[in-house]
């Protein structure tokens, strides 16, 4: 966390981290579902927090991203916001709701804005989703997007393997990374790409690229809070740092708990009215 207290209570915008990236400060962004750890993570001094639809997965315990709906990542971006003070709030347009049909995209987007408050939007493409990304822009709603590995697209590609390692798919990724950035997105997240092109289009682009899985040369870095807390054990990919056990704390926590029950030692003396 930054030692300026004045800055670290300053509003996070969109302009904000392009100011961010030009002066080589590194942007920090991590997920979020529910308000209590949208709270925590905001106090800690979180630059933008992502109201991923990787909620599918840790929150609801599908398999894909693919079955959330528009109406639960409004919930949980609802819940998110209000936990907020000084992060930048980013939720996900979910599978299904801007692919194809550029007006569904807008509607979509304008129903995540003003039911949830959220400040920005998440979308997956490049150039064959450029009108749905035009007109959500031309309504005023910022647009970050997101390219390399797209979990909405895990059916197409059959893999999580690593992406645009051949040549073809390194240009169309660099060519679709300036499409976002000339028609206006405010920064892209690259996921699970090699690292040496991650750090090409971010030292091409004006705005700033986020990595997962994309090396450090990039301008900033983004995790599924469950992954680097260690709540999520069943997922363990190369790029992902655990900077916590939490699975094993809580477990631990709530076996003493059933045992101080069974054993009637919960409640004690002091904890009755």
């Amino acid at each position: 966390m930054s030692t300026n207290t004045v800055d670290d209570k300053r509003k996070v915008t969109t302009m904000r981290l392009t100011e961010m990236k030009a002066r080589g400060e590194k942007i920090a962004m991590l997920t979020a579902y529910d308000y209590s750890m949208a709270k925590l993570i905001d106090e800690a001094g979180m630059d933008v927090i992502l109201v991923g639809d990787s909620a599918s997965n840790v929150m609801a315990g599908n398999i894909t991203t693919l079955p959330i709906t528009l109406d639960q990542m409004i919930y949980h971006a609802k819940s998110v916001i209000k936990g907020v003070r000084r992060a930048l709030v980013v939720c996900d347009m979910p599978f299904g709701t801007y692919q194809g049909n550029s007006k569904e995209a807008l509607a979509s987007a304008i129903r995540i804005m003003k039911e949830s408050h959220a400040e920005a939007v998440k979308m997956e493409g490049g150039a064959e989703i450029r009108e749905s990304i035009e007109r959500i822009l031309c309504a005023g709603i910022p647009v970050m997007g997101h390219l390399g590995l797209t979990p909405q697209s895990i059916n197409k590609f059959g893999t999580y393997a690593v992406r645009a390692k051949e040549e073809a798919e390194a240009e169309k990724l660099l060519a679709d990374a300036h499409l976002l950035e000339e028609i206006g997105c405010f920064a892209i997240v690259l996921e699970k790409i090699p690292a040496a092109l991650a750090a090409r289009v971010a030292s091409e682009l004006t705005i700033p690229v986020i990595g997962i899985g994309a090396g450090g040369g990039v301008d900033g870095q983004v995790l599924v809070m469950h992954d680097m807390l260690g709540i999520n054990q069943g997922f363990s990919p190369k790029f992902l740092r655990r900077y916590a056990d939490l699975s094993t704390v809580i477990n631990s926590a709530v076996s003493r708990y059933i045992d101080d029950v069974k054993t009637a030692d919960f409640p004690n003396a002091s904890e009755q009215y």
